[in-house]
């Protein structure tokens, strides 16, 4: 199965889409699915409900971190490399979903749904599988 299929199931059994974007991805990093289920709680519905930037396209900004950071906690040395690949996934996750904000997704103000959750998890995990792990 595809890893936007396995987050896609995550996000229908109840996960927000930021945590199904990086549950989808953590064994893989060495982290616990509870560890990565927990540190995604807080960006649901738009960062914590406020309707800002996309779940989906944050837990693919922290799968970028996995993979990039170097985890230097004395000299934090990677973010040149992380914030790159970061970049490139915002703008991608933009131009085919149509938004970064939740709320621009869902159509709050205009009525017009530019992408349901399902498709924003879809579109972030086909672009951390691209960009990020280069699948």
């Amino acid at each position: 199965m595809k890893n936007e299929e396995i987050a896609v199931a995550k996000r229908n059994k109840g996960y927000t889409c930021s945590q199904s974007v990086i549950c989808t991805y953590c064994e893989q990093f060495g982290i616990s699915e509870k560890d990565a289920f927990r540190m995604a709680e807080g960006l649901g519905a738009g960062l914590a409900c406020t309707l800002g930037t996309c779940g989906a396209l944050n837990a693919a900004c922290m799968v970028a971190g996995l993979a990039n950071s170097t985890g230097n906690l004395d000299h934090p040395d990677s973010k040149g490399k992380t914030y790159p690949v970061s970049r490139e996934l915002t703008l991608r996750f933009q131009k085919e979903a149509g938004a970064l904000r939740c709320r621009d997704l869902k159509g709050i103000e205009t009525g017009k749904v530019l992408c349901e959750c399902e498709d924003c998890v879809r579109i972030a995990c086909r672009l951390v599988d691209e960009i990020v792990l280069k699948k």
